[in-house]
């Protein structure tokens, strides 16, 4: 197979060319390649499969038929490889749990699913960090939602197998009861609102626990400007911590609740306007590490409720390539090529796997997107629902398969 005439995007830049494969491993890259099985696709990007860490289950329910579900969206999306959040019912906190979720990892015709553990268990006592992280789990999950003796002790394993930490960092007591950012519309729509102040307290803590460990922490979903400062700050200071954020929080602000719009009740809830500004600056200047779609699917039974009681959530995964394209790539926020660094270098690092380059003698593990060809979405679970994006996925390139989306 010649895949021809693409753009070949990948940490080494762009640039034309065609890619020979043969059973599936990358034989040859070349400005041109002549073969009787050549097939043009003039005007593609073939870029590496995208990877997301921040991915959980609808409904938080964890079976078969769920994992086969976000395979499946994921890989319309780009998206080759999903890391899911443990806290699912059940939650991924034990060996029999996680070696369920092992034994559906490679999907034949959709994205490999891998899962990160639960440091903790639902009674805030430790789960067995060693024995999961033995038998192949990426990494452990923790909130700042525990104590701080419970969150050394976590650090300490973390250190001991040279695993990476993620981290959500959230205050218990200050959000338990809010559903929304504070502010204006918060209080427009007179619901209690939650402070931003939560999330970089504990920022704040666990960058000096990270400090003191000498350990390396991936903060999940980021939403508040303050935490990207400090995390930045740390940075340069030698601390090994870095930031994730949801494409969400960087194109919406708390005004998508107007109405009482369910689909915009998310966990980190989306910011003030000029928050989600600020969040964008950080984008332009390379303080953010990673994106993801931060897809929390649920149930429209669960979403057609009021405000209060309705699940946290959307859905993004099957247009993921296509929203990163059109809302960041397309407005010139960030270049192609700083994409992949977002979206499949710096998330494959996080969970100890090298991706985010296309390279002779490797397997193929790439996606094919067109970005002329329009993706018009129609979900209405989705925060982008009826919108047209600009570019669709239109193969994708994996286990020596060639899967047509």
């Amino acid at each position: 197979m010649i895949i021809a005439d693409v753009v070949l995007c990948d940490m080494k830049g762009e640039r034309k060319c065609d890619v020979k494969v043969l059973d599936g491993k990358i034989v040859r890259i070349a400005s041109r390649i002549e073969g009787e099985e050549r097939t043009s696709y003039a005007g593609c990007y073939l870029i590496p499969g995208l990877i997301d860490t921040n991915v959980e289950l609808l409904d938080g329910h964890l079976n078969s038929n769920h994992l086969d579900k976000i395979s499946q969206q994921a890989i319309k999306g780009g998206i080759s490889t999903v890391v899911l959040m443990p806290h699912s019912t059940p939650p991924v906190d034990n060996e029999i749990v996680l070696e369920f979720l092992q034994k559906h990892r490679k999907q034949k015709l959709g994205a490999s699913i891998e899962t990160t553990v639960a440091a903790t268990k639902e009674d805030e006592t430790l789960s067995n960090i060693a024995i999961m992280l033995k038998k192949g789990a990426l990494a452990p999950f923790m909130t700042t939602a525990i104590s701080n003796n419970l969150a050394c002790r976590i650090a300490e394993y973390v250190k001991m197998y040279k695993a990476t930490l993620f981290c959500k960092a959230q205050d218990s007591s200050l959000s338990s009861v809010g559903v929304m950012v504070e502010g204006e519309m918060a209080t427009k729509l007179g619901l209690v609102g939650i402070p931003p102040l939560g999330e970089s307290v504990h920022v704040a803590r666990m960058i000096e626990i990270a400090r003191h460990y000498e350990i390396d922490i991936v903060f999940k979903s980021i939403a508040s400007p303050r935490s990207i400062e400090m995390i930045g700050n740390a940075k340069k200071e030698g601390v090994n911590v870095y930031c994730e954020v949801a494409l969400h929080h960087l194109l919406l602000s708390d005004a998508a609740c107007e109405g009482f719009n369910t689909t915009a009740k998310l966990n980190p809830p989306l910011q003030q306007h000029d928050d989600m500004l600020k969040l964008q600056e950080a984008l332009k200047h390379g303080n953010i590490d990673m994106l993801s779609v931060l897809h929390q699917p649920a149930s429209p039974v669960n979403k057609d409720v009021a405000f209060f009681d309705a699940q946290y959530g959307s859905e993004a995964l099957e247009e993921a390539l296509s929203l990163y394209y059109s809302k960041l790539v397309r407005t010139g926020m960030i270049s192609m090529q700083e994409m992949v660094r977002l979206c499949v270098r710096n998330p494959a690092r996080s969970i100890g796997k090298i991706s985010g380059e296309i390279t002779e003698g490797d397997n193929i593990n790439a996606v094919l997107f067109d970005p002329n060809e329009n993706l018009h979405v129609k979900n209405r679970l989705s925060l982008y629902d009826t919108e047209i994006l600009q570019g669709r996925v239109k193969a994708v390139f994996k286990n020596s398969k060639i899967i047509e989306v």
